[in-house]
């Protein structure tokens, strides 16, 4: 019996090509974890899992305000802020969000303007480790697939591929183009649904039972 793994989901969900002999790649960077995963005739050739995501990313930022405003912010708030304020480029954009929270020197709830500019950097860890984790699956990469990438495309999926210029920042360190999936939050339940729907052909490609 064979399950379908997230990232196999993920490429189906984006419309890749898995069945045919060629190399694609996925990083699919959800809540909790980033999946990155080179495929090639249905199956995952090499891939890293890190415990690195959207929550990674909130929890940073609220670190980042916390210890240079002295202001605690909530979680729903910090993805807020990640969303409308933070991006993955210093200097890509500068826009100004009103932060409320609660000053940590009195107690009180406080309200501060902060621009993207000032955030620069909030983000640089859990990118960094995300950066790497591509960097590292690339260079298993079998020389015919990585071709076949550097030709096509690295394909970014999951909630965490809204991120502001996250594409960008992929492009930048592997100078391969990136491309964000259509509705990328959701590649992984639609890919499993059409998977679904296609039952017959999945379990001639994977040679097995499917669940």
């Amino acid at each position: 019996m064979t399950l379908l793994e997230e990232p196999i989901a993920a490429a189906i969900g984006a419309g890749l090509p898995l069945e045919e002999p060629i190399g694609s790649m996925v990083v699919d960077i959800g809540g909790g974890t980033t999946e990155v995963a080179i495929m090639s005739l249905g199956g995952i050739v090499t891939c890293k899992s890190i415990r690195v995501g959207g929550d990674s990313m909130d929890e940073s930022i609220i670190n980042f305000i916390k210890k240079r405003y002295n202001l605690y912010i909530g979680e729903s708030f910090a993805e807020q802020v990640k969303i409308n304020l933070c991006s993955a480029l210093i200097g890509d954009k500068n826009v100004r969000m009103n932060i409320q929270g609660m000053c940590s020197f009195t107690g009180l709830p406080k309200t501060i303007s902060v621009t993207t500019k000032e955030l620069a950097g909030a983000l640089k860890s859990p990118l960094n480790a995300i950066i790497d984790a591509v960097k590292q699956t690339l260079e298993k990469a079998p020389p015919q697939l990585a071709a076949d990438i550097v030709n096509n495309g690295i394909y970014l999926t999951g909630g965490g591929a809204q991120l502001d210029g996250i594409d960008r920042l992929i492009n930048a360190e592997t100078d391969i183009t990136v491309h964000i999936a259509d509705n990328p939050l959701d590649c992984v339940v639609n890919g499993t649904a059409k998977a679904v729907e296609h039952i017959n052909e999945i379990e001639k490609m994977y040679k097995g039972d499917f669940m």
